[in-house]
């Protein structure tokens, strides 16, 4: 019963957090000026979620190449709200209700990851998307994972690095959620709506550390694997010890 009113009163803040963003953000639209409001309303919903969100090193900002690992969903709300930046996601997520509609609003950049005769374009609309100084993010293991360890990183977008569109740098980011990352990693087959019901009725707060790492300089490596390979490496660095994790499965 207590699980119901966490989920109730938190999804009931959620639709609050929407609704106090998105009037305003439309008048930003309806004026043709760039929105403050979805990453406003991204940091609103992580707080809503349950998140409570600190930071661990200095974010880069504009010109940003952001490379973070993926366990939830939250990883979406708390590094959009705090970090400020748009996503690249897979083109499927456009045609989900809502979702889809809210995620373009925050300018992410849909692509069809299955479809490899795509890559070049994508390439290109990602250095499009870059070209608006806005940090771009993204999680190159493609999908959610336990949190334990990482899942090989894709090097296919890495490619709009060779060369950076201007002097940009790549930091690589580790979203923390200590020893309550195995109550809220999405992973095996979980439905997303099962998944989003039990981390909403969790009990009690939720803390995330967003760790930005030491940025390092694309152009410093040969080609697209080995700057996929170096993010990789740093971001694995902060993983718990096998045994840490084994104590808490």
């Amino acid at each position: 019963m207590r699980a119901k009113l966490h989920r109730i009163l938190r999804i009931t803040l959620l639709i609050g957090s929407l609704l106090i963003c998105l009037l305003p953000h439309l008048l930003y639209r309806l004026l043709r000026l760039r929105s403050p409001w979805p990453s406003r309303f991204l940091a609103f919903a992580a707080w809503s979620a349950g998140a409570r969100v600190s930071i661990v090193g200095q974010p880069l900002g504009h010109d940003a190449f952001y490379v973070s690992n993926h366990v939830s969903w939250i990883d979406i709300l708390v590094l959009g709200g705090y970090a400020r930046c748009a996503f690249v996601a897979h083109d499927g997520i456009a045609r989900w209700p809502l979702i889809g509609w809210l995620a373009a609003q925050n300018h992410t950049i849909f692509v069809a990851r299955d479809r490899r005769h795509h890559v070049h374009r994508q390439i290109d609309e990602l250095r499009e998307a870059l070209s608006s100084h806005q940090p771009i993010a993204i999680f190159p293991e493609s999908t959610t994972g336990n949190g334990a360890t990482l899942m090989p990183f894709k090097p296919s977008l890495f490619a709009v690095m060779l060369p950076p569109p201007r002097n940009m740098l790549v930091q690589p980011v580790f979203v923390d959620y200590g020893d309550a990352v195995h109550s809220i990693a999405w992973y095996g087959g979980e439905p997303a709506g099962a998944n989003a019901a039990r981390v909403l009725a969790r009990k009690g707060n939720l803390p995330v550390t967003l760790r930005f790492l030491e940025p390092f300089d694309p152009k410093d490596f040969p080609d697209r694997k080995a700057i996929a390979a170096q993010a990789q490496k740093r971001i694995a660095a902060c993983l718990p010890p096998i045994a840490d994790v084994a104590a808490h499965v």
